[in-house]
């Protein structure tokens, strides 16, 4: 009985894992076709393809998987057409939410995006109503791997980033918008090797919630990066890390 329970464990977590593994990859193919698309075929003249390939690569997607996205992208195989939809919101406590979203069907999207939100006491915003809190920002996660910081954050700047940070076992580089790419390709041949490369709204400010609040928040946040439309969701609040993990 007791080796029957261990092995319905491992099946309910591998299935919860290869679901969560799938619906990652589809947010980057999506991500990859639509670069694709709007820049053409050739990630070497192409930052954001380039960007959109190389996360992908750093999740082990499969090499053919992303050669059919870039086909779709570019019209040589037939695909569905994608558009880049950012949704504004306020969630649980006042927190702010951008929500970034690449979809076939907005009607759909807003929908879901509306419907979550409701479940969780958040609501949708009018264009406009919370953008105002954000700035847009590159941003460009390192291992550490045990490098000095001091020099990691020299390099980073003298490879013309913004800002330099260390969070756990990783740093992450803020660079702006327009030099996201060109930032990453000076550290990597700097010797910092990135390992997530994404544009981002950074809180110009931060909410403090805790409490039911923090966790309804958390639940709305991951109820909305689980639609397929949603690629990804920044806020601006504050939370302790043990009532994160407790959450």
């Amino acid at each position: 009985m007791a080796g029957h329970s261990k092995w319905k464990q491992i099946k309910h977590y591998k299935a919860a894992t290869d679901k969560k593994r799938n619906a990652l990859f589809t947010k980057l193919i999506r991500e990859i076709h639509t670069a694709a698309k709007q820049g053409g075929g050739d990630p070497d003249g192409n930052p954001r393809l380039r960007t959109a390939i190389d996360n992908a690569k750093a999740q082990s997607m499969p090499k053919e998987n992303i050669e059919r996205a870039v086909l779709k992208g570019t019209g040589e195989l037939e695909g569905v057409d994608y558009v880049d939809v950012v949704y504004e919101a306020y969630g649980p406590g006042g927190v702010a939410l951008m929500i970034q979203a690449l979809t076939d069907n907005p009607t759909r999207t807003v929908a879901e995006v509306r419907a979550k939100l409701t479940r969780n006491n958040g609501n949708l915003g009018a264009v406009n109503s919370v953008a105002f809190m954000f700035d847009r920002k590159g941003q460009i996660v390192v291992p550490a791997n045990g490098m000095d910081e001091d020099a990691a954050m020299e390099k980073a700047l003298e490879c013309g980033a913004e800002d330099f940070v260390k969070e756990d076992e990783a740093f992450v580089i803020t660079t702006a918008p327009g030099d996201l790419h060109a930032v990453r390709g000076a550290l990597e041949k700097a010797g910092l090797k990135a390992e997530q490369t994404e544009l981002s709204w950074l809180p110009k400010n931060t909410v403090r919630i805790e409490g039911a609040a923090a966790e309804s928040l958390l639940k709305l946040i991951e109820g909305l990066e689980e639609l397929d439309d949603v690629q990804k969701v920044d806020a601006n609040f504050d939370m302790d890390e043990s009532e994160m993990s407790q959450a």
